[in-house]
């Protein structure tokens, strides 16, 4: 009897902590709320930000600035034209080039972005950096690591969100956190799922057009960065990614919907 009372009390909390991602319109657990979350990824970022040497002054340096605004800014019109602006509320827009021989890119909750030097070179381009620029944001817009981290509270029992979390077990929910979002000192961003990742290409792919930038591009980006490993070990942004067949599959076929997002919000 107890064992039941314990299961329907979690699945009511269950169904109460779910949402909704935009667009895709999936369903999601939402245990922890933004208000808990972004405080402490803002505080991550502001760690790998100290402890890393940030390039500003350079062409491509500014690039990611630019590019991270004009789709930032065209997300927050989507958003707020089809009613979910406050889905936004606590966001906090940054975009850092971080000098790193590493092929990858990542955000974190409320809209931290980091580049890494380099991924630049197989970006190419201002259209290359839109590519993954709107594959980053669309992580955040789709709360991946928010439901990341639910997932890991409920998977060990914790089920109050973050601050009743703390309070039963911080140690436990420090390290659920950290597993989410960051390993070690160097706080580089675990790989989320394949789900995930087909998801922020979809997403991704409409905010780059939203922008103004030719979505049309983003198969040869992935294309470059799938011969990066020259038949050895993928990049570690592709390391637990989808294989490079099915992405290219999957672009193809949101291309229509993405071509019509750039003709609509384009011509603004």
């Amino acid at each position: 009897m107890l064992k039941k009372i314990i299961f329907l009390l979690a699945a009511g909390l269950i169904a109460y902590g779910c949402a909704k991602v935009p667009m895709s319109n999936r369903n999601q657990l939402a245990l922890v709320s933004n208000a808990e979350l972004l405080p402490m990824s803002f505080e991550q970022y502001s760690q790998v930000l100290r402890e890393g040497r940030l390039v500003t002054n350079t062409p491509e340096g500014q690039m990611v600035v630019r590019v991270g605004k004009k789709i930032a800014e065209a997300v927050e019109f989507y958003m707020k034209e089809n009613g979910m602006e406050r889905q936004l509320q606590g966001f906090e827009w940054e975009f850092n080039l971080i000098q790193e021989d590493i092929v990858n890119a990542w955000c974190m909750p409320g809209g931290k972005v980091a580049f890494y030097t380099g991924i630049m070179p197989v970006c190419q381009d201002e259209a290359g950096v839109a590519v993954v620029m709107g594959h980053e944001v669309a992580h955040a817009i789709a709360n991946h690591g928010r439901e990341r981290m639910s997932n890991g509270l409920l998977l060990n029992g914790l089920i109050g969100g973050a601050q009743v979390a703390m309070g039963q077990n911080p140690t436990l929910t420090q390290q659920i956190f950290l597993q989410s979002f960051g390993v070690g000192g160097q706080l580089k961003m675990l790989s989320f799922s394949r789900k995930h990742e087909l998801e922020a290409d979809q997403l991704g792919l409409n905010f780059m057009a939203m922008a103004g930038y030719d979505p049309r591009v983003a198969p040869d980006f992935w294309e470059r960065m799938a011969n990066l490993g020259g038949g050895g070990a993928p990049p570690e942004f592709l390391s637990t990614h989808p294989g490079p067949n099915r992405r290219k599959d999957e672009l193809n076929k949101q291309m229509p919907i993405a071509l019509e997002y750039f003709n609509k919000y384009h011509q603004k």
